[in-house]
């Protein structure tokens, strides 16, 4: 009997958030991917081969794939957008899925690019090994997404808002993953040479409602399954809204909001690839490498 994977977020509310996105067109709302496009660029930049076939999942804007075709590494790069393909005749994507169900055949892919949608997924381990599944022998995925302590700032405003107001908190913090288990997930996922870093931004805005309306028009609002339905009430937006100030501002007034961007890589295991050495095969001491003397216990 195997464990069902637990409903954390609203995935057709997370659609519908997508595609909500994409129709308005707002520029300002695609700053954070426009970012994770140049740093995923400059880690492809970084690998020394070149690949035949790529799908780039990422949206609401063509900066992701354009970033991959930009770079020269990949022959075929294909657009992969999630839940919606965008507006008529502006940079219309190849694929539209949903990357907690991906649609791509075993073996069938060289390079997969992944920005900012895996910290939505239920099933983040499944989600790896379909990634995993996907890629040729020696295929290379390469990923960002949000973890680690991103927005704690406003998470402990409307928490302690709710609290005051309430007397308690409803579901409205999605879980986090930290970089030291994204390693492990990568590597029980089938991959090799895994590697997860993080990279912590602080952004600074004006008051925090001009952050909530940057998440508002990312589609970054709270998808959690069993959040409270409705509009959140004024009151307590704007009680939040005090107590972020009162608590993080800045001496200019502004307040900052803290983003972790958690990269990943890791590639399709092939025997080609550099392997670890057999226990007991070494041939040079460590006692030497590192210029000290041996001390051996008793019972040893």
């Amino acid at each position: 009997m195997t464990d069902a994977v637990p409903r954390l977020f609203d995935r057709a509310a997370l659609a519908a958030r997508r595609r909500a996105v994409i129709a308005r067109a707002d520029p300002g709302a695609a700053f954070l991917v426009d970012l994770v496009a140049d740093d995923l660029a400059d880690r492809l930049a970084a690998v020394s081969r070149s690949f035949a076939d790529a799908a780039v999942i990422g949206g609401p804007t063509d900066a992701l794939a354009a970033a991959v075709g930009r770079s020269g590494r990949a022959d075929v790069v294909w657009r992969a957008d999630l839940f919606a393909a965008g507006p008529a005749g502006r940079h219309p994507a190849d694929l539209v899925l949903d990357d907690a169900a991906l649609p791509f055949a075993p073996g069938s892919l060289d390079l997969i690019v992944s920005g900012l949608t895996l910290h939505w997924v239920d099933d983040l381990p499944g989600t790896l090994m379909q990634l995993r599944r996907a890629l040729r022998p020696d295929g290379l995925l390469l990923a960002t997404l949000v973890g680690g302590d991103s927005l704690t700032e406003l998470r402990e405003a409307i928490t302690l808002a709710e609290v005051e107001l309430y007397g308690g908190v409803s579901p409205r913090v999605a879980p986090m993953a930290e970089v030291r288990d994204l390693g492990g997930l990568m590597q029980r996922a089938g991959f090799a040479l895994p590697v997860a870093d993080q990279d912590r931004l602080t952004l600074r805005y004006a008051t925090p409602f001009h952050l909530m309306r940057d998440l508002k028009a990312m589609g970054a609002g709270n998808i959690l399954a069993e959040r409270k339905r409705g509009l959140t009430g004024a009151r307590l937006i704007a009680r939040a809204a005090e107590i972020y100030a009162e608590r993080y501002a800045d001496d200019d007034g502004r307040v900052p909001a803290t983003i972790t961007l958690v990269s990943l890589s890791g590639w399709a295991p092939h025997e080609s690839q550099q392997q670890p050495l057999r226990p007991g095969s070494a041939k040079t001491r460590l006692a030497d490498a590192l210029g000290t003397t041996e001390v051996r216990l008793k019972g040893d």
